[in-house]
């Protein structure tokens, strides 16, 4: 597993735990990657900052992903897969993450932490997002 694949599997713990516990001391979330990242000073700035943009876009990650995902409300989709598509989505729309890597990172956290199915509801449904800033991109 890459350095930076750790640090999105740790950021997914996180997004997990605010999914399942939105009353939390959000605090805890820095010490938490700070120890699960062996204290790499590189790739705890990079969790946080897609901790941080995910937490704070995420109103709107949630409106594209309930119109993207047809027919799946957010509260129908196990959490993994939620929060999974969440990091996706921020890293599609608001890095400079390749899209490629964006979505190939995603479906390798749902098909690790995900049911059976999760792979291919996630590829899917980011792939729908690759789509639409290729698209933006090409205007």
């Amino acid at each position: 597993m890459s350095r930076r694949s750790r640090a999105r599997e740790v950021v997914l713990q996180v997004l997990y735990e605010d999914d399942m516990n939105p009353s939390r001391n959000l605090a805890t979330s820095d010490e938490f990657l700070c120890r699960r990242l062996n204290q790499d000073p590189n790739l705890i700035e990079f969790a946080r900052s897609l901790l941080s943009g995910t937490r704070r876009n995420r109103r709107e990650l949630d409106q594209m992903l309930t119109e993207k995902a047809e027919n799946w409300s957010l509260e129908r989709m196990a959490v993994t897969d939620r929060n999974v598509l969440r990091l996706g989505a921020f890293e599609i729309l608001f890095t400079d993450t390749p899209r490629r890597v964006a979505i190939n990172e995603a479906v390798e956290l749902a098909r690790r932490f995900g049911t059976r199915q999760s792979a291919q509801f996630v590829n899917g449904i980011l792939d729908k997002f690759s789509q639409e800033r290729r698209d933006s991109d090409a205007e």
